[in-house]
């Protein structure tokens, strides 16, 4: 039987990156904010999205809550659903990319090797991790949807951070202490990076 992978050609548009980018006046990029549940991330990433809104660069929050509701609706949170759920944003992102658009992907992404997949699927400047360093305790002292204290009490499963690893980045482009900064500093810490690569 034919692998019916085998029978897929990519199809580039008449409308390429190179052209979306010189429409919108900046590069795409995807940033990739990871960390423990209640670290910051998506609040992080909404913020830094209001600022980009703001200074008129096209972007978009991929946010993992959001996600779940549609395109990762079917995976539970085993280490292999977590890895086909992390392998799914990656190729979405990937195609934000091709857009034009700058990609704020927020979502735990706990294993080191699926951080790495996503990073492989575009090239080396196209991909900024952005690691919301932030301590369990306070994660868990945020806590509003109780997700900690059900985790400990085993009524969730596989919740990282309690009864599930994460693995910290060693090499990522920006790491920030969520646990200690302040939501306004740590927007500019993102937009400096930002400066830094030549998107803004």
């Amino acid at each position: 039987m034919m692998d019916s992978s085998s029978n897929l050609v990519w199809h580039d548009g008449l409308v390429l990156r190179a052209d979306r980018e010189r429409l919108y006046g900046r590069r795409s990029i995807i940033l990739w904010f990871t960390g423990l549940s209640g670290a910051g991330k998506s609040t992080l990433a909404r913020a830094v999205e209001q600022r980009l809104y703001e200074l008129r660069a096209s972007s978009y929050v991929l946010d993992g809550d959001n996600v779940r509701h549609g395109l990762c609706s079917d995976l539970g949170f085993s280490e292999s659903d977590r890895s086909e759920n992390i392998r799914r944003i990656g190729e979405v992102a990937k195609l934000f990319l091709d857009a034009g658009i700058i990609i704020l992907a927020a979502f735990i992404s706990p294993y080191k090797r699926d951080r790495e997949r996503v990073r492989s699927l575009v090239a080396k400047d196209d991909f900024l991790e952005i690691h919301c360093s932030c301590s369990v305790a306070v994660c868990e002292a945020r806590d509003v949807k109780g997700l900690y204290k059900r985790a400990r009490s085993g009524v969730v499963k596989d919740f990282t951070g309690v009864s599930s690893p994460y693995e910290e980045p060693v090499e990522a482009e920006l790491v920030i202490d969520t646990g200690t900064l302040s939501l306004d500093s740590s927007v500019e810490l993102v937009l400096q990076l930002l400066r830094t690569r030549g998107i803004l």
